[in-house]
């Protein structure tokens, strides 16, 4: 297993009490689509978790449904905020420890906030990503909002 993701592994089960059975893929599952095929399941069930800036510098987690394109506006809207952009590459790292790609739900260097797609919650199975673009895990979508801390939200194009 690839080492960032047996890092994730082990910081979720070591702070949240989280057993993750990481997936990985050669091939790579840096798209929502690529990461459906691999697995064998809907785009829809890929949780998604990309960086968004809120009026210049206060940074959001937004899992979103591959299915979906994150609205910048609903995100800014759900922050308070007026503008909303996705953050630059050092930003993504800098907000959560992770590269663009492999930002797993949780397990954060910093105390991010978490907005999570609302459709993600009509499925059985979700599959997140666990530290790389290689690698990702399944997980009950109600149970990764509770263990994120997420605010479910329509964030949906």
């Amino acid at each position: 297993m690839h080492e960032r993701a047996a890092e994730f592994a082990r910081r979720a089960s070591e702070e949240y009490g989280v057993d993750v059975d990481v997936h990985e893929f050669d091939e790579g599952t840096k798209t929502a689509q690529d990461a459906a095929d691999a697995i064998g399941c809907d785009v829809a069930q890929i949780a998604s978790s990309i960086v968004v800036v809120v009026d210049g510098d206060d940074p959001v987690v937004v899992v979103t449904s591959g299915a979906n394109r994150v609205d910048l506006d609903a995100v800014a809207v759900y922050r308070d905020g007026v503008d909303a952009r996705m953050a630059e590459a050092d930003e993504v790292t800098e907000a959560t420890g992770w590269s663009i790609g492999g930002v797993p739900p949780f397990c954060h260097t910093t105390d991010v906030p978490v907005l999570m797609d609302e459709t993600l919650l009509d499925h059985d199975e979700v599959w997140a990503a666990a530290g790389t673009p290689t690698a990702v895990w399944p997980i009950d979508p109600e149970r990764l909002r509770e263990i994120s801390g997420a605010e479910p939200a329509a964030v949906a194009e």
